[in-house]
């Protein structure tokens, strides 16, 4: 099983610096100057470039939703390493499903690095 999800965003170059350099993921495709896509650990994100910033964002951050959702096994390191490199990175906060943190990508699009609980 695969999904793939879109991302829309106004400057491509800097959304791929931010996926791959920041966040550390490797570029699948690239089309053109205005679509690719990222590998993120197994599922392809894609990120198309549109000439006005995305409404979704800034209803996303009204109402603390997400646009990813990535589930890790080490979410403390992976806090860490985003934390040291640069990264807008919240705290990691407990939920009842388990352990969370927010990171926002250049254009504002909120992803979530996640551990479930255990037990």
């Amino acid at each position: 099983m695969s999904y793939i999800a879109q991302l829309r965003t106004t400057d491509l170059e800097q959304a791929l610096d931010f996926y791959t350099n920041t966040l550390g993921y490797k570029i699948a495709f690239r089309y053109e100057d205005f679509y690719a896509g990222v590998d993120v650990d197994g599922q392809i994100l894609h990120l198309k470039r549109v000439d006005d910033t995305d409404p979704g964002i800034e209803f996303v951050a009204q109402g603390d939703h997400f646009h990813l959702y990535i589930e890790v096994a080490d979410l403390a390191a992976r806090h860490e390493e985003l934390d040291g490199g640069g990264a807008q990175v919240s705290a990691i906060k407990a939920q009842p499903w388990g352990r969370e943190f927010v990171v926002i990508d250049p254009e504002g699009h909120r992803i979530y690095y996640a551990e479930k609980a255990s037990g």
